[in-house]
C-alpha cells in the first residue's frame, strides 16, 4: 500500500488539519514526526470542533496514533490534550496512542528560558509561542534531553537534570530570571513516570510491522516548509525541519516508505508573528480575507497576517519539500472578490528574483510582482466537484498549477470533512 506525508507549503495555518482528517479515513495509521504542542490542527466532524495540538489527527476516526521521536513531548500539554478529546467522546489511551520512548521531553524550564529570551530581545523578539520547543530542541542537539525512556531509570534523570541545569540555570542567571531546583523536577519526573511510560513503546518498530502488514500510513507535518530551521525565513522559522524528508528521520522509517507528499496551500497567504511576508496586504482586501477566513491562530490565538498567494513562495517549497501535488484550501474566501492577485516572483535592489532570497535583509527587501486574474461573482463554498466551481475559479487553479509547477490534486471549499474536491486519490501511489 501507498502511504502519505502531509506538510505546509506556506507559513503553516494552511488547513492541514482537515486534510490530515479526510485522509486518516482512509490511513490505517497516522503519525506526527516534528513540532510539539506550538502546532494547532482545528477538525470539525459534524458539529463537533476538535481543536489538537499534540494528538494525531487519526485519533479522530479511531485510527493508531504514533508520536514520533522528531517531536518535543510536553507530558502537561499531552495529558490535557487527552482529557479535552475524551470530554468530547473519544476513546483515547494506550491502546490507541503510543509515544517513541526516544522522544524529548519539554520541561517547566524549557518555556522559561523561552520567555525570558524573547523578553531580552525587546523589538527584536523572534515571535515564538513562548512554549518552550527551541529550547528543547536545542537540548536534543546538545545532548542533553530527557526522553520518554529515562522516566524508568531514576538513576539516568538524577543524572541528566544535573548536567541540564548547569546548562539551564546559567542561562537564566545571565538574563536575570528565576533558576530551578533540581529536586522538585526530579518528584515532578517520578510522578510522571507510572502515567506516561504506558504509552511509551518502539514506534519504529510498530511502522515496520505496518509497512510489513500492508498497512496505509499517513505522515503528519506540523508548521510548513517556510518555517523550516533550514529552509525557512531564517531566523523567523520554527525550531525542527518541516520538509517531507524528516518524516523519515521523525518517524523512524527509510525515506522509501515516505510515498506521495501533500503540500497544503492556502488560495490567498497567511502568516502569524514576525518574519517577512512579501505579499502581506495592509489594506480592506488584507482585513477581509482575516474576517472571512477566521484568521486566527490556532493555539496563539494572535490573528494571522494575510496576503495574495505567493507563487514563488510555494513554488520554492514544491521545490524543497519535495511535493508531489497540492491541496488548496479556502478557496471560497475569495469568493465575489473583483480581481485577484498572485505573486510571481520578487524586486530586490532592482533584480527580479523567482525564489525568497536567504539572507534576513535581502527576505525584508523583497518588493512583490503581481500578475492579476479576474475574480468569479459566484459562490465555491461546499462544491464537491470542478463542475460546481465558477469558471474563473477553476482558471485561477489553473494559473496557480502552472506557476507552482505540481498539480492540485484536492480543494477544499469549507472547513467541512466533506466539501473536498479530490482530483487524485494521494493513496493510490
Amino acid at each position: 500500500m501507498a502511504n502519505v506525508a502531509v506538510i505546509g507549503a506556506q507559513w503553516g495555518d494552511e488547513g492541514k488539519g482537515k486534510v490530515v482528517d479526510w485522509l486518516a479515513s482512509r490511513a490505517d495509521v497516522v503519525v506526527r514526526f516534528q513540532g510539539g504542542h506550538n502546532a494547532g490542527h482545528t477538525l470539525v466532524v459534524g458539529d463537533v470542533t476538535y481543536k489538537l495540538s499534540l494528538l494525531p489527527s487519526g485519533v479522530v476516526r479511531g485510527k493508531l496514533g504514533l508520536i514520533g521521536n522528531g517531536v518535543v513531548l510536553d507530558p502537561d500539554a499531552l495529558f490535557s490534550e487527552i482529557e479535552k478529546v475524551r470530554a468530547q467522546g473519544l476513546d483515547v489511551g494506550p491502546h490507541n496512542l503510543r509515544v517513541a520512548e526516544t522522544t524529548p521531553l519539554i520541561l517547566p524550564l524549557h518555556p522559561a528560558l523561552d520567555r525570558a529570551r524573547e523578553a531580552a530581545r525587546g523589538e527584536d523578539k523572534i515571535g515564538t509561542t513562548g512554549r518552550g520547543i527551541g529550547p528543547a530542541y536545542e537540548d536534543k542537539v546538545g545532548r542533553r534531553s530527557i526522553r520518554v525512556c529515562d522516566l524508568a531509570e531514576p538513576e539516568t534523570l538524577s543524572f541528566k537534570l544535573d548536567e541540564l541545569l548547569l546548562h539551564h540555570n546559567s542561562l537564566l542567571r545571565g538574563l536575570g530570571a528565576p533558576e530551578f531546583e533540581k529536586q522538585p523536577l526530579l518528584d515532578a519526573l517520578l510522578a510522571l513516570a507510572p502515567r506516561l511510560l504506558p504509552y511509551a513503546a518502539p514506534v519504529w518498530e510498530l511502522l515496520e510491522s505496518a509497512r510489513a502488514e500492508g498497512k496505509r500510513v499517513l505522515f503528519e507535518g506540523a508548521q510548513a516548509v517556510m518555517l523550516d530551521v533550514d529552509h525557512g525565513t531564517y531566523p523567523y522559522v520554527t525550531s525542527s525541519n518541516t520538509v517531507a524528508g524528516n518524516a523519515a528521520a521523525g518517524a523512524g522509517v527509510g525515506p522509501g516508505s515516505v510515498g506521495t507528499v501533500l503540500g497544503i496551500a492556502k488560495a490567498y497567504a497567511t502568516r502569524v508573528g514576525a518574519g517577512p511576508f512579501p505579499s502581506e496586504l495592509f489594506d480592506a482586501t488584507g482585513k477581509l480575507l482575516g474576517e472571512r477566513g477566521h484568521e486566527f491562530g490556532t493555539v496563539t490565538g494572535r490573528p494571522r497576517r494575510c496576503g495574495w498567494f505567493d507563487a514563488a513562495m510555494v513554488r520554492q517549497a514544491v521545490k524543497i519539500g519535495g511535493v508531489d501535488g497540492l491541496v488548496l484550501t479556502k478557496l471560497d474566501v475569495l469568493d465575489g472578490l473583483p480581481e485577484l492577485k498572485i505573486c510571481t516572483g520578487y524586486c530586490v535592489g532592482g533584480e527580479v528574483l523567482k525564489r525568497l532570497p536567504a539572507a534576513m535583509r535581502a527576505q525584508a527587501a523583497c518588493e512583490p510582482i503581481y500578475e492579476t486574474l479576474p475574480g468569479w461573482a459566484g459562490s465555491t463554498r461546499g462544491a464537491r466537484s470542478y463542475a460546481e466551481l465558477p469558471a474563473e475559479a477553476v482558471k485561477y487553479v489553473r494559473r496557480i498549477e502552472e506557476l507552482v509547477e505540481a498539480p492540485v490534486m484536492m480543494l477544499s471549499t469549507s472547513p467541512d470533512r466533506d466539501d473536498t474536491i479530490a482530483l487524485r486519490d494521494p493513496f493510490a501511489g
